[in-house]
């Protein structure tokens, strides 16, 4: 039995949706990886635990699906661990026994901004991306000259989508800039207040960090890398299942007195990872799992 579990837990663990099965004491028994990529709760928090108020509302709409033979969604709306919130499509059910005696529920989610608004795909309404590269230099420039004067701490997360190029051959750039407008829309939903997004080059975006150190950058460029994994595009019926690859810089005090270097160094980084044949994460500057610089 607890091989057929693991097995399923990884199976699980591969969806792009989130997925939370509940015991019928309404303890959280399996929490996916998705699902912590969506609300930033890693499994560890979560199982053996009652689920937590502010993530009720994926099972808002739970007495309608008692005797339905298949749940519908509804958007809803979760609060992240950073404490925004995040609009997701959730749809429960309830779990019953051989006999039809109730032994929990289950409950499965992903970002709503993530849905497609129109059919077969189309880039819709507000998919140009919010900042532009000029914008997000200028803004670059600024924050670094604050880290410079002692002010908060500054980091670079250069990421590339790894399937870009080659949705733009087999699907056309509409295709792909609608692929880059999802994707930035997950992105978002993991970035602190503070810190900014923007498109950098023309499949690549920049994230301004203000993580404290490396490898806390490191570990915000994985949830970022989660976050991607869960925009479920389609473009004419077909899905896409998404992922990026990350080179991530932290500027160092007595250190970094340029921006230049600080972002050859996570472009360098970038590359390492599109080496490593992409969905990974590389940080400059040296540490455990970092390159030397």
């Amino acid at each position: 039995m607890s091989d057929r579990m693991e097995l399923l837990e990884s199976a699980l663990d591969t969806l792009p949706d989130g997925v939370a099965v509940f015991g019928a004491a309404g303890e959280v028994v399996l929490w996916n990886h998705a699902a912590e990529a969506i609300t930033g709760y890693a499994s560890m928090e979560i199982l053996r635990r009652p689920i937590p108020g502010i993530l009720e509302a994926l099972l808002i709409a739970r007495p309608r699906f008692m005797e339905m033979r298949r749940p519908a969604g509804a958007v809803v709306r979760v609060r992240h661990k950073l404490g925004h919130e995040v609009p997701v499509m959730a749809r429960s059910l309830v779990l019953r026994d051989g006999l039809g005696e109730r032994i929990g529920m289950a409950a499965m989610f992903h970002p709503a901004e993530g849905l497609d608004a129109l059919p077969f795909g189309e880039a819709g309404e507000g998919a140009e991306t919010a900042v532009s590269q000029a914008e997000l230099d200028d803004r670059m420039n600024s924050e670094f000259d604050d880290f410079l004067r002692g002010g908060l701490p500054f980091g670079v997360l250069w990421i590339t989508v790894d399937q870009a190029e080659g949705l733009r051959r087999t699907h056309g750039a509409a295709a792909c800039t609608a692929m880059l407008a999802k994707v930035e829309r997950a992105l978002r939903t993991g970035l602190r207040p503070a810190e900014e997004i923007g498109r950098w080059g023309e499949d690549e975006f920049l994230v301004i960090a203000r993580e404290r150190t490396a490898e806390m950058l490191a570990a915000h460029a994985q949830t970022l890398a989660g976050l991607a994994r869960t925009a479920d595009f389609r473009w004419w019926g077909d899905r896409v299942t998404l992922t990026v690859s990350i080179g991530a810089a932290q500027a160092e005090s007595g250190r970094d007195t340029e921006l230049a270097p600080l972002l050859e160094r996570a472009r360098k980084a970038l590359i390492a990872s599109l080496r490593e044949g992409g969905n990974r994460i590389t940080c400059a500057g040296g540490g455990q799992g970092c390159l030397p610089s």
